[in-house]
């Protein structure tokens, strides 16, 4: 059913139809066109219709520094096909890339649309990415910062809920934004996946009647827990070994699962230990602003849990402490308050937790909290 064979693979893109005989000309497009969108997208097509077997691919960077890979485009084209096949992508339908091409998400955005034969609308990554679209549109990948803007804009808000399937990744969803979903007649799934897996391996609903909390891996992906009880993932067809992630993760005798937190985001405070995610969690509740977690060392403690936040919040850090013990167990919350300008983010809108250890370490001593 998915056109597996690059060099029968065709796409529309900008107007016009491309195969692998139009190398020459996508290779003049990425260098000429006025869109800088569009010229990403050619010159990806180009480097894809290439004789090479291998596409590269950079990771996020947002637990350590981005780090580029060579990946096999077979494989690439294996954990598109589980996508289509899932969402019943087809030929007939158009598919919108508003995200960086850098990054794997974006470039199986391509993959996909090689394999369906859509059409591919390009438009350049912002937190508005559906302004002033005048193209029905059948599928759309964004990151949780671009919901978070469509979900905000009445007119962004009406376009997306015309949108038969919409993918988000990159970071988790903040559960604020499920009710603005609720109502809305298309579908909308959070991804769990890695730049390893070739993008997502498994999907959560996150409307509609099927909406729940836990990730639906795809058919012939094999999951296991390792001793440290972080998420193992068997699929041959996209990793050559099994993959061993940093991700704490239950797995239910339904074969679905859920992702409690990172493993190197647990923070060992006084022999307690505090898995970061799930604490911001909690915090989401009470802080309506930029905000994350992160930790420093202590000659006391080991670790000291830290909290950097926005520094136009309008409450003094005594009465925010003072919220945030109200709702976090004993010994959780953090020992320091930190105001910053910005939450360091990477260009994908993850939280950079190396850039945010790295600035409360740098911070200024201020009071701790007991």
């Amino acid at each position: 059913m998915w056109q597996t064979n690059i060099k029968r693979q065709q796409i529309r893109l900008g107007g016009q139809r491309f195969t692998a005989a139009d190398r020459d000309t996508l290779r003049q497009l990425a260098g000429t066109a006025s869109d800088p969108a569009l010229r990403d997208a050619y010159a990806f097509l180009e480097e894809w219709f290439s004789p090479s077997p291998w596409i590269e691919v950079q990771t996020s960077g947002s637990t350590g520094s981005p780090k580029r890979m060579q990946v096999e485009k077979t494989r690439m084209m294996h954990s598109a096909a589980r996508t289509c096949e899932y969402l019943g992508l087809g030929a007939d339908e158009t598919a919108l890339l508003c995200m960086n091409l850098k990054y794997i998400g974006a470039k199986m955005m391509v993959v996909r649309a090689l394999l369906a034969g859509m059409r591919l609308q390009v438009r350049q990554p912002s937190g508005n990415p559906l302004a002033g679209l005048d193209e029905k549109i059948d599928f759309l990948a964004v990151v949780p910062l671009q919901l978070y803007h469509i979900l905000r804009n009445e007119e962004e808000k009406r376009e997306l809920a015309k949108v038969r399937h919409v993918i988000v990744g990159g970071g988790a969803v903040d559960e604020a934004l499920l009710p603005l979903l609720a109502p809305l007649p298309c579908h909308v799934f959070s991804t769990y996946g890695m730049t390893e897996t070739l993008s997502h391996i498994a999907l959560r609903p996150l409307n509609g009647p099927a909406a729940s909390e836990r990730y639906t891996p795809f058919k012939g992906i094999g999951l296991s827990l390792s001793e440290r009880q972080t998420l193992v993932i068997h699929a041959p067809d996209l990793c050559s070994n099994d993959l061993v992630t940093n991700d704490v993760a239950r797995l239910y005798a339904d074969g679905t699962f859920t992702i409690i937190g990172r493993a190197d985001n647990t923070v060992n405070s006084g022999g307690i230990k505090i898995q970061i995610e799930e604490e911001e969690k909690r915090l989401k509740e009470c802080i309506a602003t930029p905000f994350a977690l992160t930790s420093v060392a202590d000659e006391r403690l080991g670790e000291a849990l830290v909290l950097l936040i926005d520094n136009h919040y309008p409450a003094d850090d005594d009465t925010l402490m003072s919220d945030i013990k109200s709702r976090m167990p004993r010994y959780h919350a953090p020992r320091k308050i930190i105001r910053v300008e910005k939450v360091p983010q990477t260009e994908n809108g993850k939280i950079n937790r190396k850039a945010c250890r790295e600035l409360a370490m740098g911070a200024p001593e201020s009071k701790e909290r007991e």
